[in-house]
């Protein structure tokens, strides 16, 4: 005698879990913080005016590279640009950050609800990864890396610069913050999975590799704090065009400490 099929009736359900905890508050952060810096990011670069006060030069518009800017770091592109400079730029430290492995699981769980917390169901009844278009692109982020330190030597050049008034070397609170933003952000770059992978990848060993062993060391005592130094930057950069920003419309002063 044939047995009886059975059916067990699952539905999905979005959300559902057993949890009794504020599980939902770690998403909706994500979501406002990086929807309000994604806004604020967008709003300054659409400005092309006040990114530039004498020396200061906000990170959003570093490396300058059009011949229309404020303060030129590399004259790459003519008078015919017409539009704000910071889009030439804008495009490698966010391709960064949108293909960082750790942003991925954050917006992946945020905006897309896949899953949005541990134990709970996702909001979508399927989910297909990075196996479509435009998630297939993902893999590009060593090469970002790439353009990223770039953009971080770049802005150590700003931030010794920062040092340097028209009346001679010193330092002022816009020197510190371009400084401290150069800093963090080289924590991030330089915490990131693919550099971990750059200098002590490809070996079997790394006996044989001295300097590269000590960098792979280096950089894997940052690396557990890439989450970390990942949201602390963002702010970091974003607060550092505002100080500047706010320089060059008048807002505030810019104090001399000697």
């Amino acid at each position: 005698m044939a047995a009886p099929s059975l059916s067990l009736g699952w539905v999905h359900r979005p959300f559902a879990t057993e949890r009794r905890d504020a599980w939902w508050s770690l998403p909706l952060t994500v979501v406002a913080v990086l929807g309000s810096f994604a806004t604020y990011a967008t709003w300054a670069a659409l400005q092309n005016d006040h990114y530039f006060a004498e020396p200061y030069l906000s990170p959003f518009y570093s490396p300058c590279l059009a011949v229309s800017c404020q303060h030129v770091t590399l004259p790459l592109v003519g008078a015919w640009w017409t539009l704000s400079p910071a889009f030439l730029i804008l495009g490698a430290p966010l391709g960064f950050r949108i293909t960082c492995y750790y942003y991925r699981k954050a917006y992946y769980r945020s905006f897309f609800l896949s899953p949005p917390s541990c134990a709970v169901a996702d909001a979508p009844r399927r989910f297909s990864g990075e196996s479509r278009f435009p998630f297939l692109l993902q893999n590009v982020h060593r090469y970002f890396f790439y353009v990223s330190v770039a953009v971080v030597a770049f802005l150590w050049w700003d931030a010794i610069r920062a040092f340097h008034f028209p009346t001679g070397w010193g330092a002022g609170v816009g020197s510190l913050v371009l400084a401290a933003n150069a800093f963090l952000l080289s924590l991030y770059t330089f915490s990131c999975h693919s550099c971990r992978h750059l200098v002590g990848g490809h070996l079997d060993s790394l006996r044989g590799a001295p300097l590269r062993r000590r960098l792979w060391q280096l950089v894997s005592r940052l690396n557990p704090r890439h989450p970390q130094f990942a949201w602390v930057s963002l702010f970091g950069v974003a607060l550092t065009d505002l100080y500047v920003r706010l320089v060059s419309m008048g807002v505030i002063h810019d104090v001399r400490l000697f």
